[in-house]
């Protein structure tokens, strides 16, 4: 593998704030290195149908930033790659890392006639499960790199090979192989590693994967997504009802000493605008909304007193008790405390949807480098001198304030990397 001809800058991360990471230093003149285990960037922000501040779809900002990308010589970047191991110091750091096999090569023109012949399925993680895909996949209609990707744990490889026989651009290569390689002259170090959704499963009063139509706050968006499982049809997953009676539940997993001790920061944000998704698509719907504090800081009070002025949608201050299944029925029956007017209460539902909270990648997998992390696993802004951590790699946030932190990170590598 070749080196970069002069020192360059790794990121370790393709979400928002890697790719942020990357084209601020680039811009700047400097190398980057963009490492990311996905087979495409764009991390969670490519799953939502709509975010803050401006409440467009993410490939407003995406698409700008991955053209970016493409014409800029500074950036390079590898996909489903992961970073295995680093040594050296500030200014001359060594990584090694491992690529995985993606099986089509850059000939791809996603002409689909792969897809067309392959008789094997995939379960859709990219839309959280709710809906499959055969084992040759594009991961979603907008991907950056736009081309295939083959899926090993489900593809039978060469005792199949209907996708090899009507390719017309050898592009695909079933018999690739997984790589290794070192980069030296790395001058800095940045983590923009992201996050996971907390597993609901682990919160048993709420019912997630045992009790039908419960989901999470990110399958919400993949169900309201053009591109989503549903086409953006907001219906509920065992039955494909149009649901027109939702509740929403606060501080699922946050806020709570056996999950998560923190708040998650985006929460609150995300069920009010979540539920402006369910109004506009279906008028006659009733939202509820189950809060023990209702955070909104700064500029977004402003959403929440719309959201408020909607009289179909209930703002319940309380915490939900259990969920569980409505009897001869797919609906869902919420037991409640209302604390406004004290009293326990039982209401039936179509769908719930879960706050989930924001967790560290560090729970599910180390990271190489020795990090210094604090107690919940997010990365301390900066370690050993030359690396560093952005985004929600550090603290939960939203994507104004991870893009802000990416920026600040970026300048921080440059200072580091080039004064070696």
């Amino acid at each position: 593998m070749a080196q970069p001809a002069k020192k360059a800058i790794l990121v370790i991360g393709g979400g928002i704030s890697g790719v942020s990471v990357a084209v601020e230093a680039a811009e700047a003149g400097y190398n980057v290195i963009l490492v990311e285990k996905n087979p495409y960037l764009g991390g969670r922000v490519a799953q939502h149908y709509r975010y803050f501040p401006k409440l467009c779809p993410p490939y407003c900002g995406l698409e700008i930033n991955f053209r970016r990308i493409k014409q800029n010589p500074n950036i390079s970047f590898y996909t489903l790659s992961e970073v295995t191991e680093i040594s050296g110091s500030a200014g001359d750091f060594n990584v090694k890392i491992r690529q995985f096999p993606r099986y089509v090569n850059s000939k791809c023109t996603c002409c689909s006639r792969c897809v067309d012949v392959c008789p094997e399925t995939r379960v859709n993680e990219f839309n959280f499960g709710m809906d499959t895909t055969k084992a040759i996949y594009l991961p979603h209609e907008m991907a950056f790199p736009m081309k295939y990707a083959i899926d090993d744990r489900y593809c039978k490889g060469a005792e199949c090979g209907k996708c090899v026989e009507v390719c017309k651009y050898d592009a695909i290569e079933l018999d690739a192989k997984e790589t290794s390689f070192t980069l030296n002259n790395i001058g800095s170090i940045v983590f923009a590693t992201g996050w996971n959704l907390y597993d609901m499963k682990k919160v048993d009063n709420l019912g997630f994967g045992r009790v039908k139509n419960v989901i999470t706050n990110m399958m919400m968006e993949r169900l309201a997504a053009p591109n989503g499982p549903t086409d953006g049809k907001i219906e509920r997953p065992s039955d494909g009802k149009e649901v027109k009676k939702v509740a929403f539940v606060q501080c699922a997993g946050s806020r709570d000493e056996n999950h998560l001790n923190y708040c998650s920061a985006i929460c609150c944000m995300s069920s009010l605008k979540e539920s402006t998704y369910i109004r506009e698509k279906n008028p006659d719907s009733q939202v509820s909304i189950f809060y023990i504090d209702l955070r909104t800081p700064g500029k977004y009070e402003d959403f929440l007193k719309k959201v408020e002025k909607d009289e179909k949608i209930k703002m319940i201050k309380g915490k939900v008790a259990k969920i569980e299944q409505a009897s001869a029925s797919d609906d869902v029956i919420v037991t409640f405390e209302d604390v406004i007017n004290m009293r326990k209460m039982e209401e039936r539902f179509d769908m719930v949807v879960l706050a989930a909270g924001m967790e560290a990648q560090t729970k599910m997998k180390s990271l190489p480098g020795k990090l210094q992390l604090e107690a919940n696993g997010f990365i301390f802004p900066t370690q050993a001198e030359g690396i560093y951590s952005a985004g929600v790699a550090k603290k939960p946030g939203d994507v104004t304030s991870s893009v802000q932190d990416a920026t600040a990170s970026a300048l921080r590598a440059i200072q580091t990397a080039f004064r070696k």
